[in-house]
């Protein structure tokens, strides 16, 4: 285990002000993320700190995040849209989303019940990272650059607030993002950002505001 990791578990993400204080969400999950913490360390994974949550990794590839949410447990995988899921048990983020899948876990029994199919879905994402596989996302009229596309799929959170955005919000950050013509740029683009989408707000509320 990475004991950078460890204030995760006892204080949240620290993205919002009930971060470190008893309502925060983690703390009414407190089990069933030490349970699946165990079982994600189990199946060989490094854990890392990315986005404010923990992240295991393969060789240096992200593979899934682990986080509570407010009506359940989420294990993301980040390329879950590629996984068989022979159980049925994984859903998207959002309707938009195109790589990301979350298994859900919802009461502290669903983890020893499930922890066998658990490690299944694990070892087969891991498979899929050592294979090279790619998600081939969907082109749309106005399409969102591919570093937002997989910055949104990394990050669950920012994924909801950029899809909580409304729609002109959210047409003004593609726009954006998608001017320069160097990668390295958009990202960069992005990062600084995400702040913002993060709290609601508009790239040009922020302008006016800045103003």
């Amino acid at each position: 285990m990475n004991h950078n990791v460890d204030d995760y578990f006892t204080e949240g993400c620290g993205r919002c002000p009930l971060g470190s204080t008893p309502d925060c969400k983690v703390n009414g999950w407190s089990e069933e993320l030490r349970l699946l913490r165990r079982i994600i360390i189990d199946c060989g994974l490094t854990e890392e700190s990315k986005w404010g949550v923990p992240c295991y990794t393969h060789k240096g590839k992200n593979i899934l995040t682990l986080s509570a949410l407010k009506k359940f447990v989420a294990i993301s995988f980040f390329k879950g849209s590629l996984l068989k899921d022979a159980s049925g048990i994984l859903s998207a983020p959002g309707p938009n989303s195109q790589a990301a899948r979350y298994l859900r876990i919802t009461n502290t029994q669903q983890v020893p019940d499930n922890e066998k199919i658990i490690k299944e879905y694990i070892f087969e994402a891991i498979e899929v990272e050592k294979a090279g596989l790619k998600v081939a996302f969907n082109k749309n009229p106005e399409p969102i650059p591919e570093e937002l596309q997989i910055r949104l799929e990394e990050d669950l959170f920012l994924k909801s607030a950029f899809e909580a955005l409304t729609p002109g919000r959210q047409r003004g950050y593609i726009l954006y993002f998608s001017a320069p013509k160097k990668s390295e740029t958009r990202v960069s683009r992005i990062e600084k950002y995400s702040e913002q989408i993060l709290n609601g707000i508009g790239l040009h509320d922020q302008y006016r505001m800045n103003k």
